[in-house]
């Protein structure tokens, strides 16, 4: 719950936050199992934070805990989205709201930098793991395309398992197959298809619908998205505003300038894209609800059904060397990743010297005390209400 109400920053920060309350306090993993279920987060589509958040519960719990985790996970954040989609008039003119979060981004780009500092002290140990991070940066940078991210991965990925990898175990890949369940595969392959097509086939045969149009829409999103929110929201913007007129510009930048004060993850910006949406086509607060609820749940099933089905075997499938020692190749392009995020969500701070101070004493502070998130991010909406 803890983590739920401070993790801001986006995807970016929160693998920080997971590395200090489930590793270093908690101590529910080790570092290298938390790098671990990054790196395969970071190689499926949908939500990376979601799903390692979601891995770490499994591995604590099972699959009770791993779901209710994900509740608690998403709830809020998305609850207070769909809120300010039913009330948008109001939120649209929230001036005095801004003021007060002025400084929630600045702390934010604090915790990302101390995110990027300690994994990179952590991943990049080796010239070829430098050598993938910086790539990744000036891939990101230069060619800021959605395809970046799983093409960067895949080669990464590759290219640390062919230069690191002894020759492969046989005996292994036997026993890991022989461990996998044939009716749970067939399971979780089945409901992955069969609600594509569902989707597919009502949106086809009921045209006005609605809020099953828009859980086609997001489950096809879920599960071709790689990247994070930061590849969601633009495709988003261009699939649900200037394709699909679901909703104005005006509505959608409003939303997501108010998601980025949230904690949470990124993706509960779709329950406002959802809600939104019902409203604009005149559905009353009970519809609105729904479209929020149905967003959500679609962008996020995929991923989640993808990660749960992998994380019970995960501890058979890393034991293949090539899987293993590409581990390490993600993580470096990852960190990567995290880096250049850094560097183009500092950009528009420009040379605001209050802001440039607040995140490097959000930084230092991180990285010298014990001083946990949640009181830096109290102490910057106390700033940013009294000056």
């Amino acid at each position: 719950m803890l983590f739920t109400f401070t993790a801001f920053g986006g995807a970016q920060a929160h693998l920080a936050l997971l590395l200090k309350y489930f590793v270093k306090d908690a101590k529910y993993i080790t570092e290298e199992e938390l790098l671990e279920l990054n790196a395969l987060a970071q190689v499926l589509p949908g939500p990376a934070s979601t799903q390692t958040l979601v891995g770490i519960a499994y591995k604590v719990g099972g699959l009770k805990l791993s779901l209710i985790t994900f509740l608690i996970w998403i709830f809020p954040s998305a609850a207070v989205m769909t809120f300010a989609a039913i009330s948008y008039a109001k939120v649209d003119h929230k001036e005095k709201f801004v003021e007060i979060l002025e400084y929630i981004q600045p702390i934010a780009l604090g915790i990302v930098a101390f995110g990027a500092y300690n994994l990179s002290r952590r991943v990049l140990v080796s010239q070829l793991s430098v050598f993938l991070a910086i790539s990744a940066i000036i891939s990101t940078l230069v060619l800021r395309n959605a395809y970046v991210f799983p093409i960067a991965i895949l080669i990464g990925g590759m290219i640390s398992s062919a230069l690191d990898a002894p020759k492969e175990e046989s005996e292994i890949r036997v026993k890991l197959f022989s461990n996998i369940n044939p009716k749970k595969l067939i399971y979780f392959v089945g409901v992955l298809l069969f609600l594509a097509l569902l989707g597919a086939i009502i949106n086809r045969t009921s045209p006005f619908s609605l809020p099953i149009r828009l859980f086609e829409n997001f489950y096809r999103n879920g599960i071709f998205i790689f990247g994070g929110g930061q590849v969601l929201v633009p495709l988003m913007f261009t699939e649900f505003v200037q394709m699909k007129h679901y909703l104005h510009s005006s509505g959608f930048l409003s939303g997501f300038a108010l998601q980025q004060a949230l904690p949470g993850p990124t993706f509960s910006f779709t329950s406002y894209v959802g809600a939104l949406s019902m409203r604009n086509f005149g559905y009353g607060v009970t519809g609105q609800i729904t479209g929020g609820i149905v967003a959500v749940l679609g962008i996020n099933l995929p991923g989640l059904i993808l990660v749960l089905f992998i994380v019970p075997f995960w501890e058979d499938l890393k034991k293949i060397a090539r899987i293993k020692y590409s581990l390490s190749g993600i993580n470096a392009v990852s960190v990567g990743f995290i880096i250049a995020a850094f560097i183009l969500l500092v950009k528009p701070i420009g040379m605001d010297f209050t802001a440039i101070t607040v995140l490097i004493v959000t930084f230092l502070i991180l990285n010298f005390t014990k001083i946990s998130p949640p009181f830096i991010v109290l102490g910057g909406i106390l700033l940013g209400y009294f000056l």
